[in-house]
């Protein structure tokens, strides 16, 4: 649970956002309201005494007052700052205060993530904080487990977490029922709809109890007009929080930008590993078979690297999680399908190799480093492909990102080139280019994106 020792970070926890410095100062990106002055479950202030938990962040901070009184809440606050702790918190504290209603062995509490990544990591941080109280809990998704899963809900649940499709699945063969759910909580709201679930997200709730009847808590980055419309829809007034940083991107991120060729890139995404050596980096790309070449680029010279695609299957990727967190795997590959959710201390580096299309998911991706009141470094690669990304990213964040003008004294001379193997490579025009010739820009419309 602790950070490594030779981090000059604060102490922090794996679980999204939560302080564990016994410190008298409080720090910066924490609040003043400590976990010990809110009324909380016994169980549960035994559990964040015992993992050395301190004062809550801006948005837990917000939000546990209301909803440990019982009110729906719709938050929103930057990545990393400690929402998945907030609503885990407040649906133990509800099962554990209040007696169950409802068929024994059904889940009380329902929890809806848009990925796979995420969901698990919602159930390691749920097991983490309250895997001593007695509270059964459960998570489902797809691409592995499918017996093993559905076995786990057959011998009952108290916190069901999990994916849609999988949900919808075991939910349709009468694996378990939602008729007993008290506790109802949507979290990444907003990438729900971008990734398609918001039709499933309804037909759930349709067949939940009516929201005056539940706890409702809904998280977001963004509370737009589409998340607030679902809130009010199937939520009891929920009260509105916005935590807004004094920037949009997080203050402890040191930008830069570097301006090269399409030809350039990956020599020069070589040069600039070996000369920042970075322990723990993450490396963005907008498709996966750029991933899968600056992986084969990395590894053949010299740099021990893994992709995380939509491609992979998912026990390779929670083993590829699992080696990148431990430090085993020191440079994780990645599509956007690891820009959200996945909280990793002390990530070093996050290089964009390629500017994204979205530019929320800049904010997205950078906020990887730099979580928890840790400071790290967010590299730009700008090349005439994804140039056109940049207007919209710098007016998001509302700054321009510094350029960086030493490009080619980070050219290494003893770069070794690569190449797909012929079985992998792309038969589109322009070898694969997202745009599909040469040097084309991608199609700037939101809903016309690579696929992950």
């Amino acid at each position: 649970m602790q950070a490594p020792a030779d981090e000059a970070t604060p102490s922090t926890s794996a679980v999204d956002g939560i302080d564990t410095g016994a410190v008298a100062a409080t720090p910066k990106h924490l609040s003043d309201l400590s976990f010990d002055q809110l009324p909380l479950h016994p169980a549960l202030q035994d559990g964040l005494q015992r993992l050395g938990f301190g004062h809550c962040t801006p948005i837990q901070a917000a939000t546990l007052p209301l909803a440990l009184n019982g009110q729906d809440v719709a938050g929103q606050a930057q990545t990393g700052t400690g929402k998945t702790a907030a609503f885990l918190l407040a649906t133990m504290h509800h099962l554990l205060t209040q007696p169950r209603a409802g068929d024994e062995g059904q889940p009380r509490a329902f929890m809806l993530a848009p990925t796979r990544e995420l969901a698990l990591q919602i159930y390691n941080d749920a097991m983490a904080i309250g895997g001593t109280t007695g509270l059964k809990m459960t998570v489902v998704y797809g691409g592995t487990g499918y017996d093993s899963q559905r076995n786990a809900l057959t011998a009952g649940v108290d916190i069901l977490i999990g994916t849609p499709g999988r949900l919808i699945d075991y939910f349709k063969q009468g694996v378990y029922a939602l008729k007993n759910v008290e506790v109802l909580v949507l979290d990444e709201a907003d990438r729900m709809f971008d990734l398609g679930f918001i039709a499933d997200i309804r037909y759930l709730m349709r067949r939940m109890p009516h929201p005056s009847a539940r706890l409702n808590m809904l998280f977001s980055a963004t509370l737009s007009h589409r998340v607030l419309e679902l809130a009010y829809e199937h939520m009891n007034n929920p009260t509105r929080i916005e935590i807004e940083p004094e920037q949009v991107t997080a203050e402890r991120v040191q930008q830069s930008l570097i301006h090269v060729g399409n030809d350039d890139k990956l020599p020069l995404l070589v040069g600039l590993l070996r000369h920042h050596a970075p322990s723990r980096t993450m490396i963005f790309l907008n498709t996966k078979r750029g991933a899968e070449e600056v992986e084969l680029a990395l590894n053949a010279n010299g740099f021990k690297s893994a992709t995380l695609s939509g491609d992979v299957p998912q026990n390779k990727r929670e083993k590829l999680l699992e080696q990148f967190k431990s430090g085993e795997l020191p440079i994780m590959v990645a599509t956007d399908v690891a820009a959200r959710g996945l909280h990793i201390t002390g990530v070093t580096h996050v290089i964009n190799y390629d500017l994204p299309q979205d530019a929320q998911d800049y904010v997205h991706r950078i906020g990887r480093t730099a979580r928890a009141g840790a400071s790290g470094d967010a590299i730009s690669l700008c090349c005439e492909t994804w140039v056109y990304s940049l207007p919209d990213i710098e007016k998001l964040i509302g700054m321009r990102i510094p350029t960086r003008a030493d490009a080619m004294d980070l050219m290494p001379p003893d770069y070794v080139p690569t190449k797909l193997p012929r079985r992998e490579r792309s038969g589109r025009p322009g070898g694969g280019r997202p745009g599909g010739g040469r040097g084309r820009p991608p199609p700037r419309s939101n809903s016309t994106r690579p696929r992950r």
